[in-house]
């Protein structure tokens, strides 16, 4: 039953971050990580396919072996964060906007602290 559970989960993980390759805000290689995680708990066959995927297998393996994401992956990230903001001032009301702005620096915070890949 766990087995199965992993299972689904590594292809929901996988489906989302499929997603998130097309969609700016949305990151890609977190989802993959997941998705690798539950494979490794359910199907080491799929868990390999995405080790040796040529795009994602590096970050993953960075990942796992470091806790490393890579420089260009930061700058990504903390550009999200950058642009939710902006949103965030722009449609929010005064003391609501601070909610996504302890957010965004707590989370860019932890990101850019992580070792480089």
């Amino acid at each position: 039953m766990r087995r199965h559970l992993y299972l689904a989960c590594g292809f929901l993980s996988l489906g989302v971050g499929a997603v998130g390759a097309f969609l700016p805000l949305l990151p890609t290689v977190p989802f993959m990580i997941l998705a690798a995680f539950c494979f490794a708990r359910s199907s080491p066959a799929l868990e390999a396919r995405l080790l040796e995927h040529r795009h994602f297998g590096p970050h993953i393996r960075h990942w796992r072996e470091k806790g490393a994401i890579s420089r260009r992956g930061k700058k990504a990230a903390l550009a999200a964060f950058a642009f939710s903001m902006v949103l965030a001032l722009i449609f929010s009301p005064f003391p609501w906007f601070l909610v996504p702005a302890a957010a965004a620096a707590i989370g860019g915070t932890w990101i850019w602290t992580r070792p480089e890949a």
